[in-house]
């Protein structure tokens, strides 16, 4: 044996048994939760409470690090290039790791093998909304009406390529409808707009809109699901409502940056995984109309690569570009 196959076996060895060192010391520091959008949003909210409960089983404080910008690709990035040792991980979402991919000129990092992809935490169905002065009290009038207005409609979105703009592309391909699109920066001013009546519709995740809905400013008119939403019950889903089933929701996945030893994905995913089946927990995201799911690994991104390529078709349809 050569001197230098000899290195080689002994750097092999010792990065063998660094890995079952580290994660035993794990976690040794805090953990960044690294969320791509601002606070307050449904991600950052269910990030919240994912971490509570993560720092009290592993023993150590979870920071909660809100890094909006660049559709989400300032996050993950970072989260990407950081040091693969557990303690900085991502709250990803469709736009980081769906969208971002047929949707951006160049992607810095890539979604599927850039990342350890810990599991699917959980999905926020969208809301349709209308503001009351457009004549339709469900989905059917509300195409009818589109079909004999093409552009009188406007629809908001928190950006584009969000999932709201997303889905409500999608919604006109499906229809034939054609309906003009207003990006916001974030869905608070895009609300403003739909209840002064600046926009006539949105889809927005029902945690920042029912209140709105209950004091007659706007108009649920469907969740976009197949069945009825805890937290939202009263909503009927888009077929209830008249429509066609086009199924969307804000998913949000947990995944640390590739390389992350095994010992530690396993640790970290396990403590996430029995968080998302603690019922105290499960209420605390039902309140929020947030569905628990705590995905496999394999699970997770088989399901990232389904929303790839159902977005892929979406955007090549529709024609949408970012300048980035």
């Amino acid at each position: 044996m050569t001197m230098k196959t000899l290195l080689a076996a002994c750097l092999v060895g010792i990065a063998a048994l660094a890995a079952p060192a580290a994660a035993q010391t794990y976690p040794s520091r805090n953990i960044k939760f690294i969320v791509p959008f601002q606070a307050g949003s449904a991600t950052d909210t269910l990030a919240r409470i994912l971490g509570e409960h993560v720092s009290r089983t592993l023993g150590r404080p979870v920071i909660v690090e809100n890094m909006a910008g660049a559709s989400g690709v300032l996050a993950a990035q970072n989260v990407a290039r950081a040091e693969p040792d557990g303690h900085t991980v991502l709250i990803s979402t469709n736009t980081t790791h769906g969208a971002n991919q047929s949707l951006l000129k160049s992607v810095p990092y890539d979604a599927v093998n850039g990342f350890e992809h810990l599991t699917k935490l959980g999905t926020i169905t969208l809301a349709l909304i209308a503001n009351p002065s457009v004549p339709a009290n469900d989905v059917k009038e509300l195409i009818a009406y589109a079909k004999a207005n093409p552009g009188k409609i406007s629809f908001g979105s928190s950006g584009v390529g969000a999932a709201a703009h997303l889905t409500s592309e999608l919604i006109m391909q499906v229809t034939g409808t054609k309906m003009v699109h207003v990006p916001y920066k974030g869905t608070a001013p895009a609300l403003a707009d739909l209840m002064s009546g600046n926009i006539q519709m949105l889809l927005d995740v029902p945690i920042g809109t029912m209140s709105q809905v209950k004091a007659g400013k706007v108009r649920a008119l469907a969740m976009m699901s197949k069945e009825r939403v805890v937290g939202a019950e009263e909503i009927p889903t888009i077929v209830e409502s008249g429509g066609p089933l086009i199924e969307s929701s804000s998913w949000v996945m947990f995944m640390a940056p590739a390389g992350t030893p095994k010992e530690i994905v396993d640790r970290l995913g396990g403590e996430v995984g029995k968080a998302m089946k603690d019922e105290s927990l499960r209420k605390r995201l039902a309140e929020q109309a947030v569905i628990p799911v705590g995905a496999t690994p394999a699970d997770t991104v088989k399901f990232l690569q389904s929303e790839v390529e159902k977005w892929e078709k979406v955007i090549t349809t529709a024609g949408v570009k970012v300048d980035s």
